[in-house]
């Protein structure tokens, strides 16, 4: 039986890591809705602003790899604590930067910090939450990434005709600074909370606890699991796609559709509105699936599969629509689709691997996906400067989804028991 504390436990957690997956993903909004006024600023060429917001995601990737054994080995609070200070001390620093080669230091530092935020996320889940019910939390938390770049045309174009680009840039370091306090000030790790036998039999749904630390070993031997490897390929068809409409959209609504900033940023306010629904379907169609026979790795595979499929179906028609109205329509289905898939990949996480493993498989995903989400800027930005269009980028992001619908289906069929 759940406990009083146990909720409590559950719904602050839940809480401040929907806050702070709010400011995660501001953050890496800022440089998309300040993309034309930064580019006129610093004399940018499409491709060179591509470049510019690549500088985030290759180190996000890159330090996903060591992170997830970090978070197994120190925990969530310290890891995810220092990561939201060190991200927010980098964005803060974005207002000040003067020459292109700061702003990629500052945003390389922002990819950095950023890194333990949805492995921990899986984390904290797989730690104080049964798995019967780890599908809703694990939607409404991954929910942020679509939520606050919903929030962020209008709120950060707000800001920054208020205070310039650089003002708010300022404005939302000094936010985040704020919330990674508050996360360190209240959450604390499983090992670190005296627990009831009742307790403990109730988030390890009766079975024996584990708690043994994870190994060298049993990270090296991630890589050797089939399961890992289909999860690393199939998160690219997610992180491409979510990572183009992120880092492009606003640029691709003035440029392609003709709208004028202040527009664009309510237009695009609903596709990621579309997104929102599509991260909380997850979840709640993960836990239905469960309730209903389904193995738990069938369970979330299943409608991340079927979100990649659509997400691609949509977006071919949207590269080529001549109407404004069918294009959003399109656009947002596809951020539907991809989002489900999304919510569905994090909710996958906490069932494929033992708890003491789930960072560390989370992370590798992670990796996985912003490893081949960091082409998504560039490409987009070489396109378009040959092309003077948008459609070719989303066509390639259409097949790149496809090809990530495949890789789960083939790769990933089983748990991983024992990856030593």
């Amino acid at each position: 039986m759940k406990t009083a504390r146990l909720k409590k436990i559950q719904t602050a957690a839940l809480i401040l890591l929907v806050l702070s997956g709010l400011i995660n993903y501001l953050d890496r909004s800022t440089l998309s809705i300040a993309n034309s006024a930064v580019r006129a600023d610093m004399d940018l060429s499409a491709a060179e602003m591509g470049l510019l917001l690549s500088a985030f995601s290759l180190p996000y990737a890159f330090a996903q790899l060591p992170m997830g054994a970090l978070l197994d080995r120190l925990g969530a609070r310290f890891t995810l604590g220092f990561g939201m200070l060190l991200w927010s001390v980098a964005q803060l620093a974005g207002g000040f930067v003067r020459t292109v080669n700061q702003f990629f230091v500052a945003r390389m530092l922002l990819g950095v910090g950023e890194a333990p935020q949805f492995p921990a996320g899986a984390k904290v889940f797989s730690e104080w939450f049964a798995m019967k019910e780890r599908g809703r939390p694990t939607g409404i938390f991954v929910a942020s990434t679509t939520i606050a770049p919903a929030l962020a045309p209008p709120l950060l174009t707000g800001l920054m005709f208020a205070f310039g680009w650089r003002g708010m840039f300022i404005i939302m370091g000094a936010i985040g600074i704020l919330i990674a306090i508050a996360w360190y000030a209240i959450y604390r790790d499983r090992r670190d909370v005296q627990l009831t036998p009742e307790e403990i039999a109730y988030l390890d749904d009766g079975q024996p606890p584990d708690d043994r630390a994870m190994t060298s070993a049993e990270w090296r031997g991630l890589f050797r699991q089939r399961a890992t490897w289909g999860m690393i390929f199939g998160f690219m068809g997610v992180i491409y796609m979510v990572w183009l409409y992120l880092t492009w959209l606003p640029a691709y609504l003035e440029q392609e559709r003709g709208l004028p900033l202040a527009t664009a940023g309510w237009v695009m306010s609903i596709p990621y509105l579309a997104g929102t629904f599509g991260q909380l379907s997850s979840g709640v169609l993960a836990d239905h699936l469960l309730a209903r026979g389904l193995k738990p790795i069938n369970s979330r595979k299943l409608p991340l599969c079927i979100g990649l499929v659509c997400a691609a179906a949509f977006t071919v028609p949207a590269a080529y629509t001549a109407s404004l109205t069918w294009a959003i329509a399109f656009i947002s289905l596809a951020m539907y689709f991809v989002n489900l898939a999304s919510g569905s990949a994090w909710a996958l996480v906490s069932v494929a691997a033992p708890r003491r493993l789930v960072a560390s498989l989370g992370s590798l995903q992670n990796f996985g996906g912003y490893l081949g989400g960091s082409l998504a800027p560039v490409v987009t930005g070489v396109i378009v400067d040959r092309t003077g269009s948008f459609v070719y980028a989303l066509l390639i992001a259409a097949a790149v989804s496809l090809a990530g619908a495949i890789a789960y289906l083939l790769l990933v069929r089983e748990p991983i028991i024992d990856p030593a």
